[in-house]
C-alpha cells in the first residue's frame, strides 16, 4: 500500500460516504487474519497502518516474564531490557515482526476489504432507501421467473414477487413492465430483499392516488377497499368538498381514470361506491351494481338484512357469492340478502307466528280466569 491508496480512500469517503477510519479498522483486522494464515504464527499480533503513507507494520505483543513458557506469547526480562531498559516484569512489549513480503499481502487484502466495504455501504444505502418506501408503488421490469417467483428489476436492486402476492391467472414474461406495491423490505447477508405484491389491496389505493388528482390532494378520500385479486375489487370513497363528486372524480371523463387502473390490472373489475355515515345507506351502496329496496340494520350485532328486487337477487349476491362477500368486507358488517318476495314471505310468517302467540296467550288467560273463579 502507498500514498495512492490513501488518495483512493479519500475519494471513496467523498463519493460513497464511507469513513476512512471504518476501512482502516476493517483492514487492520483483515491483515491480522492474513498474517496468521500466511505465516502460521499463533501469537498475539496487531497490525498498525500509517494513515499518511499507507504503510502496514506487524507487531508481536508479548508479556514480560522471568521464565518463558510460550515463546510466541512471552519474553524474558533480559531480552526485553535489550529493547528498552525501562521494561519490568508484568509489562507488555511490542516487537515489530513485519515479514519482508507483507506489503504484497497487505495490498491484496486492502483491495478485498475496500471492495467489500463499498458493497456493504451500497447495500445499506439501498436498504435505507427502500425501507422508507414500504407500502409505496413502484414500476419495475420482469427480469426472470424462477420456481414461480418473479424477479423484478427495480433499477438499483432486484425485487421478488412471490407466488402468494401474484394475481391469479396473470402471466409474467421477461421485459414486461409492471406497477407493484413494495410490501416489505428485509435486511439479509446478501443485501436488502424487497418483497413486492400485485394482489394486495394497497396496490389499488396507490393506483387511484396516481390516477385521481383529487385523491392525491386529499379532497377525495378512500374509506375502505375489499379485493379478490384478478377478479373484482370494491372501493369506498367520499369527498371532503361538497362541490366535488367523489364517484365522478374516480371514474374520470368517459371512464378514463378507472379504465387506466383496470388496464394495469389486466381487466380486474372495479366497483366504486360512495361511503356514508348512515350505515344502511353505505351497505346499500356497497352492493352496487344491484338496486337495494330496504336495509334492516342490527347495530348490536353489526348485521343487516338487505332486500333487493326478485330479478336482482343473483346480481346482488354475485357469482359464487362474490358481490355479497366483497360488500361485507368493505363495510365490515354481516350482510344477509333477501329478495322482495322472500322478505314478504318472511314478514307474513312472522305475523302469523305473532297472531298464534297472541291467541295462545288469550286462551291461557281465559283458562286462568276460569280456574280462579272455580277456586273462589
Amino acid at each position: 500500500m502507498n500514498a495512492d491508496f490513501i488518495d483512493a480512500l479519500n475519494e471513496i469517503e467523498k463519493e460513497k460516504g464511507i469513513s476512512k477510519d471504518i476501512i482502516f479498522e476493517a483492514l487492520e483486522s483483515a491483515l491480522i487474519s492474513s498474517y496468521r494464515k500466511n505465516f502460521g504464527v499463533s501469537q498475539n499480533a496487531e497490525v498498525e497502518i500509517n494513515k499518511e503513507t499507507g504503510e502496514a507494520r506487524v507487531y508481536a505483543i508479548k508479556d514480560i516474564v522471568e521464565d518463558v513458557e510460550n515463546e510466541h506469547m512471552e519474553i524474558n526480562l533480559d531480552e526485553a531490557k535489550k529493547i528498552d531498559e525501562k521494561y519490568d516484569i508484568g509489562d507488555v512489549v511490542r516487537i515489530e515482526i513485519t515479514p519482508k513480503d507483507f506489503g504484497r499481502i497487505a495490498a491484496q487484502t486492502a483491495k478485498q476489504v475496500v471492495i467489500q466495504r463499498i458493497k456493504d455501504a451500497e447495500r445499506d444505502v439501498i436498504y435505507d432507501e427502500f425501507i422508507n418506501r414500504e407500502n409505496e408503488i413502484i414500476t419495475g421490469m420482469v427480469q426472470r421467473v424462477s420456481k414461480n417467483n418473479v424477479f423484478i428489476d427495480l433499477g438499483k436492486t432486484e425485487g421478488v414477487l412471490p407466488p402468494a402476492e401474484q394475481i391469479e391467472g396473470e402471466t409474467y414474461s421477461q421485459s414486461d413492465r409492471l406497477k407493484l406495491l413494495i410490501l416489505e423490505v428485509k435486511k439479509t447477508t446478501k443485501g436488502p430483499q424487497v418483497i413486492l405484491s400485485r394482489s394486495h389491496p394497497g396496490l389499488i389505493k396507490r393506483l387511484f392516488e396516481l390516477e385521481v388528482p383529487e385523491i392525491n390532494d386529499g379532497i377525495v378520500e378512500i374509506y375502505s377497499i375489499s379485493r379478490e385479486a384478478g377478479s373484482r375489487t370494491k372501493i369506498a370513497v367520499y369527498s371532503k368538498d361538497p362541490d366535488v363528486d367523489p364517484l365522478g372524480a374516480c371514474v374520470g371523463s368517459k371512464g378514463s381514470r378507472v379504465r387506466a387502473i383496470v388496464d394495469e390490472l389486466n381487466g380486474e373489475k372495479i366497483d366504486i361506491v360512495i361511503w356514508s355515515k348512515d350505515i344502511g345507506e353505505f351497505i346499500a351502496n356497497s352492493l352496487s351494481p344491484s338496486k337495494v329496496l330496504k336495509v334492516d340494520v342490527n347495530e348490536k350485532e353489526k348485521s343487516a338484512v338487505v332486500v333487493v328486487p326478485d330479478y336482482q337477487l343473483s346480481l346482488a349476491i354475485g357469482r359464487s357469492g362474490q358481490n355479497a362477500r366483497l360488500a361485507a368486507k368493505l363495510t365490515n358488517w354481516k350482510i344477509d340478502i333477501k329478495s322482495e318476495s322472500q322478505y314478504e314471505e318472511l314478514e307474513s310468517m312472522e305475523v302469523e307466528d305473532l297472531e298464534e302467540n297472541l291467541e295462545e296467550d288469550s286462551v291461557e288467560n281465559v283458562q286462568d280466569d276460569v280456574e280462579d273463579d272455580i277456586l273462589e
